[in-house]
């Protein structure tokens, strides 16, 4: 099941990759062999470089391939746009980006590098082989599972490089999986993959409900992957007996409180946003119903994740208006950060 969702990711495009990544570097040998023409190879050599992580950012040569290039140049500012976008994919440590304040990077730059790549390998295989290299495996997942609670993985990247991390700690504790992935999906809640994974898992485990759930959502999202009505026409043919009702999906109540404890979660680890000024009260403003109000404030502020939940939420309950803001959390999670 894990290679089967690796297939399906959303993953990098490996060969398209390495193509830009062997340009890069044919550039960059161009520009020492011909010092009058360096300038002008070093910035072919850069933008394949740039290409080379658009198509791949799991390739860490293509990382160190642009700081080196940066550092070449001497450009500073672009040294410390390179370490703040690896940090992104690497979720958004604070620890890191306060690394990054104030600090004159080029001489260090590197090293920051390195360090960064020793403690998270891009490629989950390395990760879990470095993290299983010991005889104190529960401890590593610990602290592992203790540092994913405090990272931030609204960036698209930093998804699937976790959610390919958490298909390798699903072999030795799936609880913890459970929770991690729950967590995840709370900054990221349109990574369907994972919530297939996630329904699967539900699903051997006989945990019904909260498969339905998952593959609900799944098809909330990708409304052709009729997986929700498969898994019920898979339970329903599993049934034997006249007498036995079919299996029924989670109430409206159930469906509420997944969802509210989803919102809640996004919540508590949503980034601070300024809050809008509170409109001057009006007959209309009173009018309408608050929860749809509070909907749009999100949207407008960009927390499309908590609109996203709280959408759901009022459309399983009959709220039809909801549809419109449904879709257009939708829409604004997957515009690029």
């Amino acid at each position: 099941m894990a290679d089967d969702l690796e297939t399906r990711l959303q993953h990098p495009r490996r060969h398209l990759g390495d193509r830009h990544l062997a340009q890069a570097r044919k550039f960059l040998k161009l520009a020492e062999r011909d010092p009058e023409r360096a300038l002008g190879n070093l910035d072919w050599a850069e933008q394949h470089a740039r290409q080379a992580l658009l198509y791949d950012f799991t390739q860490a040569d293509a990382w160190r391939l642009l700081i080196d290039l940066k550092h070449r140049v001497e450009d500073e500012a672009g040294v410390h746009a390179v370490l703040e976008d690896l940090f992104i994919v690497l979720g958004r440590d604070p620890d890191r980006a306060a690394q990054l304040r104030g600090v004159t990077l080029l001489p260090v730059a590197a090293e920051l590098l390195e360090a960064a790549f020793l403690q998270d390998p891009l490629d989950a295989d390395a990760w879990w082989t470095q993290l299983t290299d010991g005889a104190h495996v529960e401890e590593a997942l610990n602290e592992f599972a203790t540092r994913c609670r405090r990272l931030d993985f609204t960036d698209a990247r930093a998804s699937v490089i976790f959610a390919r991390r958490l298909i390798r700690v699903r072999t030795k504790d799936e609880d913890l999986f459970v929770e991690l992935s729950t967590h995840l999906l709370a900054h990221r809640p349109q990574n369907h993959e994972l919530w297939l994974d996630l329904g699967r898992l539900h699903e051997t485990r006989e945990r019904y409900n909260e498969a339905w759930l998952c593959y609900d959502h799944v098809q909330t999202l990708r409304p052709h992957m009729d997986v929700r009505d498969r898994f019920q026409a898979r339970l329903n043919a599993g049934l034997d007996g006249e007498d036995q009702a079919p299996w029924s999906p989670p109430d409206v109540d159930t469906r509420q409180r997944f969802l509210t404890a989803m919102m809640d979660l996004r919540t508590r680890i949503a980034p601070a946003v300024e809050r809008l000024p509170e409109p001057a009260p009006d007959e209309e403003v009173k009018a309408r119903d608050p929860v749809l109000v509070n909907i749009e404030s999100l949207l407008e502020q960009g927390e499309h994740a908590q609109a996203f939940f709280l959408a759901r939420r009022a459309l399983a309950s009959g709220e039809t208006w909801a549809k419109d803001l449904l879709d257009r959390a939708r829409a604004g999670m997957e515009e690029p950060l």
